[in-house]
């Protein structure tokens, strides 16, 4: 019977491991001596590689798959809160762009109420300050209601004006509103003059809110264009120098014996909220009718004839 010793022996055949050691070590330094110099094994080194390279990366592949799985998660908790923070910031904007709105508005407004404030009126017209609150639904109708009427002793005929020039006429009055007629409204007349030589004339309403016409002038009458008119107060319906507006375009044509005379107003009659109201002017003595100037004239000349 063979004992443990004697098998193990049996077994332990070859060099002892410090010679294999001692081998492998000296063959390896061979080797790298060998390659480092004269570079023989770049083709097995290259050969080698390509079989271990599969390898070496399905070895790294589960830390790769964690370091992607980890960019995963991180980068869609960041877009989250990204978009969140674009929402938050677009609503930002568009409540900061809504408030600019409103001061910019506001600050017109203020802008044009002092412009009212400092007019320079005459000592012999009133003012009440009044607010636009309706439009004329009507695309053809130019007027407008303000919100003081009867109650505010606001009375037919009344001139409306703004910071800028002349805006209507008073045309209607209820208990708590009043209906403004526009100067643009068609036909409305205004009597005017020019400022730069006096000449008298009417300016009426073409029904758009950007033009005015000056009818029956002969091609002959002295207007240019640049010609500010103003009310000439004439008829006692509105007060004398109110500007109203300015000459645009003015065309001669030789087949018709009146000029075409395009004008702009000057007030903004579709733009302010806040106008003025000026006191009615003093009440004219009436107009006397046809007959009763012929009969004054036939008296005139018979009382002479019996002179």
């Amino acid at each position: 019977m063979i004992d443990g010793t004697q098998s193990f022996r049996f077994f332990n055949r070859g060099p002892s491991p410090v010679a294999r050691l001692v081998f492998f070590a000296v063959l390896s330094l061979l080797l790298m001596f060998v390659d480092t110099r004269y570079r023989y094994l770049e083709s097995t080194r290259s050969a080698l590689s390509i079989l271990v390279s599969p390898i070496q990366r399905l070895a790294t592949l589960p830390s790769a798959l964690w370091e992607k799985a980890g960019d995963f998660f991180i980068t869609q908790s960041t877009q989250r809160g990204l978009i969140r923070q674009n929402d938050e910031l677009k609503q930002q904007h568009q409540s900061d762009a809504a408030q600019l709105l409103q001061l910019q508005a506001l600050q017109s407004e203020n802008q044009q109420l002092r412009n009212l404030d400092g007019l320079p009126i005459r000592n012999e017209f009133t003012t009440q300050l009044v607010e636009v609150i309706y439009a004329e639904r009507d695309v053809f109708s130019r007027k407008v209601l303000i919100n003081k009427g009867a109650g505010a002793d606001v009375q037919l005929g009344q001139v409306v004006i703004d910071d800028n020039g002349i805006v209507g006429q008073i045309t209607r009055v209820y208990p708590w509103l009043s209906e403004v007629t526009l100067i643009t409204e068609k036909d409305h007349a205004v009597p005017v003059q020019v400022l730069r030589n006096g000449l008298r004339a009417i300016v009426f309403g073409a029904g758009d809110a950007s033009q005015l016409s000056l009818r029956y002038m002969p091609n002959s009458a002295d207007i240019q264009n640049d010609d500010v008119l103003v009310t000439s107060g004439i008829d006692g319906i509105y007060p004398p120098g109110i500007p109203v507006a300015r000459v645009i375009k003015v065309e001669h044509d030789a087949a018709y014996p009146f000029a075409h005379i395009v004008c702009l107003p000057l007030a903004g009659v579709d733009k302010h909220r806040h106008l003025l109201i000026l006191s009615s002017l003093p009440r004219l003595p009436e107009r006397p009718d046809e007959k009763s100037a012929a009969a004054s004239s036939d008296s005139r000349v018979k009382v002479r004839r019996n002179n």
